[in-house]
């Protein structure tokens, strides 16, 4: 099974540029996307008649959401994490297969003067709460953009960017939370080096520089880790500010 978690800056723009082409090219077998940015009616499904769609978008327009395609029918999707101080952003869409959850979700922003990071921190626990509850039926797949970068070594700058946001303790605190509790970062099972980023500024020249940040991942239980093949980036894919992340299981 071949999974990507894409977070798309808008997947109506998205698919005038690149979408379709990339999805024949990489054929996964279910796709993640976050920041979609659009309801159902306001996409004209151009993709193959073999992936089925789910949506969670935003209550407000033009903002957040999710979705999830995927030729594997799941047994049930549902969107959020059950809390309605969550839920309004179309930010969790949970696909139930015959041996695994998928967990597609687009983590808050604490935003440039941080004004959300509380929020941020609210809402990191309350997700941990909802992964756990979920693995005490079966395993998880957890992606998505993550908006933190671990680690020193996931983003080109991190000197310079202590205290940012995206990189602050409290969010990074979160994320090694995840660690903490099984949750495994698929990409480091395989690459311990640095320079590998998902998000590059849109300011010019900043991506073909690769000075990025590390901060879409694909997360699983351990009880996969048997199963993982591969994870990767790709990092060549343009069409987003950030690029597809994915796996392989066997």
């Amino acid at each position: 099974m071949k999974l990507i978690s894409w977070n798309v800056n808008g997947l109506r723009a998205v698919l005038r540029r690149n979408f379709l082409e990339y999805l024949a090219e990489e054929r996964p077998d279910v796709v993640c996307l976050q920041e979609t940015r659009a309801d159902p009616g306001e996409i004209e499904p151009r993709w193959p008649a073999d992936y089925a769609a789910f949506w969670n978008p935003a209550r407000k327009k033009g903002y957040a959401g999710t979705a999830v395609l995927t030729t594997l029918r799941p047994r049930r999707v549902h969107p959020g994490i059950g809390l309605a101080e969550h839920d309004d952003e179309g930010r969790v869409l949970t696909a139930e297969f015959d041996e695994y959850f998928v967990v597609n979700a687009y983590i808050p922003n604490s935003r440039r003067e941080l004004t959300r990071l509380e929020y941020r921190q609210q809402w990191d626990s309350a997700f941990l709460k909802y992964l756990q509850k979920l693995e005490r039926r079966k395993p998880l797949i957890v992606c998505g953009d993550f908006n933190v970068a671990h680690m020193e070594i996931d983003l080109a700058h991190a000197k310079a960017n202590v205290g940012n946001h995206g990189f602050t303790p409290e969010e990074r605190a979160g994320f090694s939370r995840l660690v903490r509790k099984g949750f495994l970062d698929t990409f480091r099972e395989f690459e311990s080096g640095g320079g590998h980023y998902t998000w590059w500024s849109p300011m010019p020249g900043v991506r073909e520089r690769n000075v990025g940040w590390r901060i879409d991942y694909v997360l699983i239980s351990k009880a996969l880790r048997p199963r993982l093949r591969r994870a990767f980036i790709r990092a060549d894919v343009p069409g987003s500010d950030h690029c597809p992340v994915g796996i392989e299981l066997d």
